[in-house]
């Protein structure tokens, strides 16, 4: 919180002219205020989720506990993850933690931040792979798998799959690691320190290829929040001066990399979309199936079926 405007907080009970009791419900009452003044998109939520985290309880929980009054040790706490998000750090990487597809995944830095955008390539993963005939196992690969979050979906809703998760940085892949240990899938996901499929083994095919690369270009970079720039992996977000470089590259690799008949699925941004998905048309290898819409009817995710 900004010097001269931290409320000083306090775990008596006494109530004066002069002080205020710092119960949850006022600490959130003041910190919504507060986040609003400097122009979080979500002040309420965010105030909830970091006053939670504070608390070591679940959001849920803040609502019967409005009259408590936080501890010293916690209220610090809160403080300074306030103070924190203000100065434009994204509230994942303050609580460590982001949910997905009803899951929590660990998150840093060193991995984007899971977006409910991305949750419509896992769902098209889902529903191909469960039209498959009879129980037979599912090759995955995943490239550029960031904190896991796709693999690990892909692991833990279709007990047949084997996922190869494939990123270019070592650290976003120990993010995912722990990830996979945690859902109790590690066993059926390889990870792969690779530049999309270069050191994956010639011979490994796969019966899907989904990704959701780096979509961005630099020359869109002002399209982009100060606080995503400033804050999440540029080399997961930025592709090239256009935004269609690693895709024009993944499209060729995909197409070597998958068994006959089976599918390149690929989130895109819907700036690039038109250029992407004609990238898929004129490889040739490919019958391109309707582009997926997200819930504001953009254009999201590519879908392609291997000949």
């Amino acid at each position: 919180m900004a010097a001269g405007h931290s409320p000083r907080l306090r775990s008596t009970a006494t109530h004066n002219a002069m002080s205020e009791v710092w119960t949850v419900g006022r600490l959130l009452q003041w910190t919504t205020e507060y986040f609003k003044q400097h122009g979080a998109d979500t002040p309420r939520l965010d105030a909830e989720v970091l006053l939670a985290e504070a608390l070591g309880c679940q959001r849920i929980d803040l609502y019967t506990a409005y009259e408590s009054i936080p501890s010293q040790e916690q209220r610090a706490v809160f403080r300074e993850m306030v103070r924190r998000r203000a100065a434009g750090t994204p509230v994942a990487y303050l609580t460590g933690r982001r949910e997905f597809y009803s899951l929590s995944f660990r998150v840093t830095p060193a991995v984007l931040i899971p977006r409910p955008e991305t949750e419509l390539l896992v769902v098209a993963l889902l529903d191909l792979a469960r039209q498959r005939a009879g129980g037979a196992e599912v090759r995955i690969a995943d490239v550029g798998t960031g904190s896991g979050i796709i693999a690990v979906c892909a692991a833990k809703h279709l007990p047949a799959a084997r996922v190869t998760a494939i990123d270019i940085s070592p650290q976003a892949l120990e993010v995912a690691r722990s990830n996979a240990l945690e859902h109790g899938v590690a066993e059926r996901i390889e990870l792969v320190c690779s530049d999309l499929f270069q050191s994956v083994p010639a011979e490994q095919t796969f019966d899907f290829v989904v990704s959701n690369p780096p979509y961005v270009g630099s020359q869109h970079a002002d399209a982009v929040s100060p606080e995503v720039r400033q804050h999440e992996p540029p080399v997961a977000l930025f592709a090239g001066p256009r935004g269609t470089e690693v895709i024009q590259r993944l499209i060729p690799q995909a197409a070597e990399r998958l068994a006959a008949g089976g599918y390149l699925l690929i989130e895109v941004s819907p700036m690039i979309h038109d250029a992407a998905q004609a990238m898929l048309q004129s490889d040739g290898r490919f019958d391109v199936a309707p582009t997926l819409k997200d819930f504001a009817r953009l254009p999201r995710v590519l879908q392609a079926r291997r000949r």
